[in-house]
């Protein structure tokens, strides 16, 4: 059953990290994010839901400059960074996990997280590459080996350790869930969480929507390129609309 007729209904009280102010986003002649708003505030984690050919990639591919919007603004720390350059957008503190990992899989464990920190030098990188090993104790145990043979979970783990090499104030993880194993992909929020709590800001997108507002404080629902619904996540999850369409009850 569509939600489409659905309205926003609730927005961040923290100061905004990251806002969408009603961005239209295309594809040639397709029209794919519809006049979409997103407010997601310093310190959060806000989830992303919806189906297949929702907007929920394009919102990550807008945000970090591989598409930009037709109208409407996107603003990072103040500041519209609609025509900045992806390569910048790393060095202000924004870094992706992508969907289906996107590693180099010749190259080996420290060799991708390496490539991580390429726009940064000194020991604050051997500082972060410790955090991370730290983080997914199992990179540091296969720190020679080649990434195209790792698990599923384990070339998850080093998609999300790559981004933090970069120090992000905003991490973005688009379907962290995807092709892992279930006592793994717990491994991962639990580690997502602690991410958070260390300071970093996260938006997520996902299609299992128990993980995903399990952990977030907030989420926003989308359908074919509109927000339909915009709430806290507990909220969210008590929708009878959400939960047909997306926790099968």
């Amino acid at each position: 059953m569509p939600i489409s007729d659905a309205q926003p209904r609730q927005q961040s009280e923290r100061p905004p990290l990251l806002e969408f102010k009603d961005v239209d986003t295309y594809y040639g002649e397709l029209h794919v994010l519809k006049g979409v708003n997103y407010r997601v505030g310093t310190g959060e984690i806000v989830c992303l839901l919806g189906g297949n050919a929702s907007g929920k990639s394009t919102t990550m591919k807008t945000i970090f400059g591989i598409v930009k919007p037709k109208n409407g603004t996107v603003t990072y720390a103040g500041e519209t960074i609609n025509n900045l350059p992806t390569a910048e957008r790393v060095k202000r503190g924004i870094a992706p996990v992508p969907e289906a990992r996107r590693l180099f899989p010749r190259m080996s464990v420290r060799e991708n997280l390496d490539l991580g920190a390429y726009h940064r030098r000194g020991a604050e990188v051997r500082a972060d590459l410790d955090r991370v090993f730290a983080l997914f104790p199992r990179l540091h145990e296969r720190e020679k080996q080649k990434a195209g043979t790792m698990s599923g979970g384990e070339q998850q783990m080093l998609a999300i350790g790559r981004a933090l090499m970069a120090r992000p104030q905003l991490l973005m993880l688009d379907e962290p869930s995807m092709g892992i194993a279930p006592i793994l992909v717990q491994r991962i929020y639990e580690t997502i969480g602690e991410i958070n709590k260390a300071g970093v800001t996260i938006l997520l997108v996902e299609q299992n929507a128990n993980y995903a507002l399990d952990i977030s404080k907030r989420g926003y629902v989308l359908e074919t390129g509109r927000v339909v619904l915009a709430n806290d996540s507990d909220l969210l999850r008590d929708d009878p609309e959400v939960q047909r369409a997306y926790l099968g009850t």
